[in-house]
């Protein structure tokens, strides 16, 4: 099964997990199971029509997925997806 890691800001809608088990052959199938068992969840990180959150980076075994497939990158059992909000801010 393919691991996703919860970011500490998100482990509320988790239940406190830092990580879940999936069984997906892409990100996209990996995200809907994260969703259909933590349905909160969907909402912190997909905008309205299901579209990925500007603000959230996806990486899959530390490659940003923008630069691969996006959501229909492959992902394999052993493969680890980070879900990563962006950070903002600064000095002023």
């Amino acid at each position: 099964m393919s691991t996703i890691r919860i970011p500490p800001v998100l482990r509320e809608e988790t239940g406190g997990s830092r990580t879940v088990e999936v069984r997906a052959a892409t990100v996209a199938e990996a995200l809907d199971e994260l969703f259909a068992r933590h349905p909160e969840l969907r909402q912190r990180v997909t905008q309205e029509g299901g579209e990925l959150s500007p603000f959230i980076n996806v990486y899959v075994n530390d490659r940003d997925v923008r630069y691969r497939d996006g959501l229909a990158t492959e992902i394999g059992p052993d493969d680890t997806v980070i879900l990563l909000p962006a950070m903002a801010g600064g000095a002023r």
